[in-house]
């Protein structure tokens, strides 16, 4: 049986942390795809990456599935995407999932207090 820290070992692993700096430059090319994976409530409390997705993470799945009608046609399989959450934690387990379902190119930048601290573009 695995618990809640094998399940982050296993997601850190596989999917790269990048720091908000790194994030900034991202966005700031225009090339990625910036999803946060927070619930609206916490959103709503201290906002997201200007342009990003919310895309909870408990329905990341069927936004992700080509196949189901709840398909986000914004989502490629070979975009650069770029997941953001409160931590970082639930980025890196969504990142995984993405990773499990054919997305190639998916990081972690962690967490918007990080994101708006490095001065990264937000959005309410």
């Amino acid at each position: 049986m695995k618990d809640a820290k094998q399940f982050l070992q296993e997601a850190n692993a596989i999917v790269p942390r990048i720091s908000a700096a790194d994030g900034i430059a991202k966005h700031g090319a225009g090339n990625s795809l910036f999803i946060d994976v927070r619930d609206s409530g916490d959103i709503a409390k201290s906002g997201t990456i200007a342009g990003a997705l919310r895309i909870p993470r408990g329905f990341l799945e069927f936004a992700a599935d080509e196949n189901l009608h709840y398909f986000n046609a914004s989502l490629s399989k070979d975009a650069d995407i770029v997941l953001v959450c409160g931590a970082g934690g639930q980025a890196a387990l969504a990142g995984k999932t993405l990773k499990e379902m054919g997305y190639q190119n998916v990081c972690n930048v962690g967490g918007i207090s990080d994101w708006i601290a490095a001065g990264g573009k937000s959005e309410a």
